[in-house]
């Protein structure tokens, strides 16, 4: 059997925009001036524990970490909400609907409450039976942890997956984790060296077709 597996931020919504800009205004805020290529950098495919870390130093305590990435994440879903249809990756949706007969998982470095704001805004999170995200699991990508718990979630092996990436360190997680295929969703990287196909967004004609060889065997 064939099951698939998502990464959210990047494969179900276009984020890093919106992202981007609630770093930016986050940081203004607190004095911290970074221009978007610096900001994008250093949040690429990262938690957000982590990003935190990288902005205010390595001296705060975990309350505080937390607090300021929920500050943060706040602000981001204001900007999303009005928007959010705007941002999905075109064809995503229809591609869960037409594809529903297949286990499909979601695994996501993003914090619990925006996975919940964007699967429920979208509607789309009938179509999942297994998502997990970064409260789940004790390390985050690159590590391929959250990809062998979502594999087992949906009761299959990790070489029965195909796992849709848009970072290398996505990608570099879906390959520890032993996936059958990596597609890369070319949202963010232009170019995913470590994927076996890489798709523009879900309206690609090719996927299909590729999907259909690979459940053929």
């Amino acid at each position: 059997m064939l099951a698939y597996i998502l990464d959210m931020d990047g494969v179900v919504i276009h984020s890093t925009p919106l992202h981007n800009q609630a770093w930016l205004e986050y940081l203004r805020r607190h004095g911290i001036h970074r221009d978007l290529k610096a900001v994008e950098a250093a949040m690429l495919g990262k938690h957000n524990a982590d990003i935190v870390r990288g902005f205010f130093g390595d001296g705060l305590t975990d309350d505080e970490i937390f607090r300021h990435g929920a500050a943060k994440e706040v602000l981001y879903r204001g900007l999303m909400a009005p928007r959010l249809a705007e941002f999905l990756v075109p064809g995503v949706v229809d591609f869960c609907r037409r594809t529903r007969h297949v286990p499909i998982g979601l695994a996501s470095n993003a914090e619990p409450a925006n996975v919940r704001f964007i699967l429920e805004g979208a509607g789309l999170l009938p179509y999942f039976k297994a998502v997990l995200d970064a409260a789940q699991v004790s390390h985050p990508k690159p590590d391929p942890e959250i990809y062998l718990r979502t594999a087992e979630a949906l009761g299959a092996t990790p070489s029965e997956c195909v796992i849709f990436e848009d970072s290398d360190v996505g990608v570099r997680a879906a390959r520890a984790a032993g996936a059958g295929a990596v597609i890369g969703v070319s949202t963010t990287t232009p170019r995913l060296d470590g994927a076996d196909f890489q798709i523009a967004n879900f309206l690609d004609a090719r996927l299909d077709v590729w999907l259909g060889r690979l459940a053929r065997g």
